[in-house]
């Protein structure tokens, strides 16, 4: 049996996840960089690039190791925007999500899928998939108005 550290409790914990909304300045067109989903839930669902926070990782080193892992990106300034954590938003259990933000300034397309993404793809902000795994059209329409303000 594993021993126990003397401030692990018994009660259920939530889990936390790190998401990026990463924009992209393509010929005067803002585009977001979502990825197809290779694993459930949501398989085959397009959603932020993002993932579990592990144990020992800041917020911020979790963001960064997830937009590499699924598409590629590395070196994209990212800032934190907003938590999201409403009640069954992850079927996998009580899952809070920290969403940072990104800006790419006349970036180039070439992104690859990698780690649990199939695809990663940049989509004009007009023309946003309508069915995003987990609440991720929330996720999405907050970060466009967060940008939109910016600009």
């Amino acid at each position: 049996m594993a021993k126990r550290g003397k401030y692990v409790y018994e009660w259920p914990r939530p889990m936390v996840a790190a998401d990026a909304a990463v924009f992209g300045f393509f010929a005067g067109q803002i585009k977001l960089l979502l990825v197809e989903r290779r694993n459930e839930p949501f398989k085959g669902k397009w959603a932020l690039p993002g993932g579990f926070v592990d144990i020992d990782e800041e917020l911020e080193d979790a963001v960064f190791r997830e937009l590499s892992e699924e598409t590629g990106l590395t070196g994209v300034p990212l800032e934190q925007i907003h938590t999201f954590g409403r009640c069954g938003r992850d079927p996998r259990g009580r899952v809070i999500t920290v969403t940072f933000m990104g800006i790419l300034q006349e970036c180039e397309s070439n992104v690859r899928a990698g780690d649990d993404a199939v695809r990663a793809q940049w989509f004009d902000i007009e023309k946003i998939p309508k069915d995003l795994a987990f609440d991720h059209n929330k996720v999405v329409k907050f970060a466009i108005e967060k940008l939109k303000a910016r600009i």
